[in-house]
C-alpha cells in the first residue's frame, strides 16, 4: 500500500484531500498516513488560533498533522517514522527542497489549476479570469525543483462561460467546485497508477510558451474607471473572494461585488466621465460609466464594515448616488 504525505492549506485542498480519503477507503492501494499544513494563524477581534482548512480535515477523519513554518531538519525528522512513499501537494504555498523531496521513495506529485506551462505561479485562476479565457486547464505534475516546471502526468479542461469568479471555481459550495472535483479525480487516477506500476510515470515534458502569476496585492482590486467595463468585470470576479473590488464613494469605500458590462448606446452617456453614477435599472443594476464608451450594471454592493446589497436594497438607502462619481483614482 502506498504510504501518502498530502501537503496543502486553504478550503479547496481540503476538498481534494477529503476526496483522496473517500476513495482510500475503498481502496488497498494507498493510504493518506498524514498531511502537511501551515501552523495555525491569527484571526477575529480575539486574535485566535484558528488551524488551516486541511488541518481541520485531518482532524475530522484522525489524520495526523505535520505543521511548520520551515521544511528544515526538524520537518524532515517527523516526517522520518512514517517512511513516506509519496508525497501529493495541492495549495500547500511553500517550496520543498531536494532534501525534502529527497525523502519519498517515488517523490512527489502536484495539482495546479491551469494549462501548464501556462500560469505557473500562485495564481493561476484569477489570471486565466483577468485574460477572459473560455477555459481552465487542470494538471497534475512532478514536482520539480522548480516552480510548476513537472512534467504533466495527467490534464483536463474545465469550459467557462465568463460568469465564473475565483470563489466559486476553487471552493464551490464548500463541498465541492468544479476545480477541485475535476482535480482530485486526475489525482486518483495517478495514485493508483503509481499504486500499481510501483514508480510515477514518465510523463510529457511541458510545451509552448510559459508565465508565471505574480501574488495579488490588495490594491489590486481598487477599479480604475477608465477601464473598460468588460476589463472592470473580470477583476471584479477574479479578485473575489480576496482582495475584492473597491471603489470610494465620498469618503467612503464601497465593494463592487457582481457586475454585468454593457455599452453606453442609448444613454447620452458617452461623454460622462468614467465613475460618474448614471442611472438605476430595477432590472439590470446601477449602472456606472466606464472607459471606452462602456458602462457596467451593477447588481451587488457593499459599504465598507457593512453586509452585501443588491442594488435594489442599496438604492433604498442612497438617494444621492446618481449623478455622483466613484473612484479617487480618475485622471
Amino acid at each position: 500500500m502506498l504510504k501518502v504525505l498530502y501537503a496543502g492549506s486553504p478550503l479547496a485542498s481540503a476538498m481534494v484531500l477529503q476526496s483522496l480519503i473517500d476513495s482510500s477507503q475503498k481502496s488497498s492501494l494507498f493510504k493518506i498516513c498524514a498531511v502537511l499544513t501551515n501552523p495555525p494563524s491569527m484571526r477575529g477581534r480575539h486574535h485566535d488560533l484558528v488551524p488551516t482548512e486541511v488541518a481541520a480535515c485531518a482532524a475530522k477523519n484522525q489524520i495526523p498533522t505535520l505543521e511548520f513554518d520551515h521544511l528544515n531538519s526538524e520537518a524532515r525528522e517527523a516526517c522520518e517514522p512514517y517512511d513516506f512513499d509519496l508525497l501529493v501537494s495541492f495549495d500547500y504555498g511553500r517550496i520543498f527542497g531536494p532534501k525534502f523531496l529527497g525523502m519519498f521513495k517515488f517523490g512527489g506529485i502536484n495539482l495546479h489549476p491551469s494549462a501548464l506551462p501556462k500560469y505557473r505561479g500562485c495564481t493561476p485562476v484569477p489570471a486565466a479570469i483577468l485574460n477572459g479565457d473560455r477555459e481552465l486547464g487542470i494538471c497534475v505534475q512532478t514536482l520539480a525543483l522548480k516552480t510548476d516546471e513537472g512534467n504533466i502526468l495527467a490534464q483536463d479542461k474545465i469550459q467557462l462561460d465568463g460568469s465564473e469568479t475565483t470563489l466559486f471555481l476553487m471552493d464551490g459550495d464548500k463541498n465541492s467546485s468544479p476545480v477541485t472535483k475535476t482535480g482530485a479525480e486526475l489525482l486518483l487516477k495517478v495514485i493508483e497508477s503509481i499504486a500499481s506500476e510501483g514508480k510515477i510515470p514518465q510523463g510529457a515534458e511541458q510545451e509552448g510558451p510559459s508565465s508565471y502569476t505574480p501574488f495579488i496585492r490588495k490594491e489590486d482590486g481598487i477599479i480604475n474607471w477608465n477601464e473598460t467595463a468588460d476589463l472592470i468585470d473580470r477583476k471584479i470576479r477574479a479578485y473575489t473572494p480576496w482582495p475584492l473590488a473597491s471603489t470610494v464613494s465620498g469618503d467612503k469605500k464601497l465593494l463592487i461585488l457582481k457586475g454585468e458590462p454593457s455599452a453606453l448606446a442609448g444613454t447620452g452617456g458617452t461623454d460622462c466621465a468614467p465613475g460618474t453614477v448614471l442611472a438605476f435599472d430595477k432590472a439590470k443594476g446601477i449602472q456606472i460609466a466606464c472607459g471606452g464608451g462602456t458602462s457596467l450594471f451593477v447588481k451587488q454592493l457593499q459599504w465598507q464594515g457593512k453586509n452585501p446589497l443588491d442594488h435594489e436594497s442599496f438604492m433604498n438607502g442612497a438617494r444621492d448616488f446618481i449623478g455622483s462619481r466613484l473612484g479617487d483614482n480618475i485622471n
